[in-house]
């Protein structure tokens, strides 16, 4: 037992701890996170890019911070329901985000009804990897380029059918940037995911599919798509025989895609940083590129200043192009 000389050291001590957990509540709180499961929220269905991506850097974020990464996928609303799902979650870093650029930056730019304003919402933590939309078409069909289907919607306004996974998704944009950059008028389609928006133009049920690299790639490959054009001002080396926007004089078309982590708003700095430098140390293992770029995606670590930053000019130039197309997508 303490002698009663020490005991006044001892509470005085305690005393002090207590006050600096009142004080930093941050602080205690970094210390002991995580101290279970941590939820990765996919607003998309299993098997797209965004949900492979989730699921390679997930299973390493788990490997270094020492507690389950579980992946939750929750679909839907063209990724609103995920979003919102996160955007009203406790800000204690167990329940993340991890979403394409459509959450961030392209919903907000073209809905006036979204239920989540990600600057106000949500705590950006890292950008982790870069990626292009692809227009697809099937391989069994008639269309050899994209000439050919923009001829065809030339010849019969409207008839062109193109897949999106939902009113206000990246694909949905990018088929209304197509169509105002071309001069033709498109007809959108919604399905309910990559996948299934994928499987319907490999059915030709719609003429056009606009999706990810990640997720058309392996079906090229396949021989199941024909890809017709690379979203992005040069070719891609995952795709380097598949013509670019900028050399079909459609730059101002272009929709940019990348994958991001991000919390609810009030995230704690301290938790914030932890999770930071965990994602930073993965991000750097040459396994993770490796099975990123094996899904013709590119590795880029950005923290969240410079997403922050990212989101903001992406938003004004969407809004811009909408503006002056005169999109409507709600």
């Amino acid at each position: 037992m303490p002698s009663t000389s020490r005991r006044p050291l001892l509470q005085a001590a305690l005393l002090v701890a207590a006050c600096s957990a009142l004080a930093f509540p941050g602080l205690s709180h970094a210390q002991a996170w995580p101290a279970r499961p941590i939820k990765l929220v996919v607003p998309f269905p299993p098997g797209g890019g965004t949900d492979v991506a989730a699921r390679i850097i997930g299973d390493r974020l788990s490997a270094r911070l020492g507690q389950p990464v579980i992946i939750d996928n929750k679909p839907g609303a063209s990724t609103a329901i995920g979003v919102v799902m996160v955007s009203a979650a406790e800000p204690d870093g167990y329940t993340l985000l991890f979403s394409g650029s459509s959450s961030y930056t392209v919903n907000p730019a073209v809905r006036s009804k979204l239920g989540y304003d990600p600057f106000k919402q949500l705590s950006p933590i890292a950008m982790v990897a870069r990626t292009s939309l692809v227009l697809v078409t099937s391989a069994t069909g008639p269309y050899k380029t994209l000439k050919d289907i923009l001829a065809k919607a030339k010849a019969e306004p409207g008839t062109l059918t193109y897949a999106t996974f939902g009113s206000g998704s990246a694909p949905h944009l990018a088929g209304e940037l197509l169509a105002d950059a071309a001069g033709v008028k498109l007809s959108a389609i919604p399905y309910k995911g990559s996948a299934e928006a994928d499987i319907g133009v490999v059915r030709a049920d719609v003429a056009l599919g606009i999706d990810t690299m990640a997720a058309v790639n392996p079906l090229v490959q396949s021989g199941k798509l024909r890809a017709l054009a690379v979203v992005s001002e040069k070719r891609s080396t995952y795709m380097p025989t598949v013509p670019a926007y900028g050399e079909l004089q459609l730059s101002s078309a272009l929709l940019d895609g990348w994958y991001a982590v991000a919390a609810p708003a009030g995230i704690a700095p301290a938790v914030r940083d932890q999770l930071l430098r965990a994602l930073t140390a993965v991000m750097a293992e040459s396994e993770v590129r490796k099975k990123l770029q094996q899904q013709s995606m590119e590795p880029a670590m950005l923290g969240p200043q410079a997403l922050r930053d990212v989101m903001d000019s992406e938003i004004t130039r969407y809004r811009a192009l909408v503006a002056r197309a005169n999109i409507r997508l709600d």
